[in-house]
C-alpha cells in the first residue's frame, strides 16, 4: 500500500451542497431558507434566542457562586493507598505511576473511605480528618505539601 493509494472509507465523506447556485442545482433562489422571515435574514438569531420570549437561561433562578479561579484537587480514598508496599512514600507522582490517577493538575486530597493496613508516608495537598487518622493509626505519616 502506498500513501497515494489511501482513500477514506466508503460513505464517510460527502460533497457539500452548493447553495444559491441557480434553479438547476435544486438549491437556488432562496438557498433553502424559504421566503422572508427572520430565519431568511443574515445573522438571524443567536444561540438560546427564543423569539423575544425571556430565554430559559434568564428565567431560571441563580444559586450560589462559581469561582472561575478555583483549582480543584483530585480526590482519592485511603483504600487506594493499600496497593503500595509497606514503608513506601506515596505522593502525586507515585499515584500517577501506579495508575491510581490518570491526571493530577492541582494536587491530591486523601479522603477517608476504606481501610489502610500498611505503614506509608503519604504526601498530599490536603487530607480529610478521618484519612489522617487512619494513616496514622496504621503507623504511617500524613504530610501536607
Amino acid at each position: 500500500m502506498n500513501l497515494s493509494e489511501l482513500s477514506p472509507a466508503a460513505g464517510s465523506t460527502f460533497t457539500a451542497k452548493r447553495k444559491g447556485r441557480g434553479h438547476g442545482s435544486g438549491n437556488g433562489k432562496t438557498a433553502g431558507k424559504g421566503h422572508k422571515g427572520q430565519i431568511a435574514r443574515s445573522g438571524h438569531t443567536r444561540i438560546g434566542f427564543e423569539g423575544g420570549q425571556m430565554p430559559l437561561a434568564r428565567r431560571l433562578p441563580k444559586r450560589g457562586f462559581n469561582n472561575i479561579f478555583a483549582k480543584p484537587l483530585t480526590a482519592i480514598n485511603v483504600s487506594a493507598l493499600d496497593r503500595f508496599e509497606d514503608g513506601a512514600t506515596v505522593d502525586a507522582q507515585a499515584l500517577l505511576d501506579a495508575g491510581v490517577l490518570s491526571k493530577c493538575e492541582y494536587g491530591v486530597k486523601i479522603l477517608g473511605n476504606g481501610e489502610i493496613t500498611k505503614k506509608l508516608t503519604v504526601k498530599a495537598s490536603a487530607f480529610s480528618a478521618s484519612a489522617k487518622e487512619k494513616i496514622e493509626a496504621a503507623g504511617g505519616k500524613a504530610e501536607v505539601i
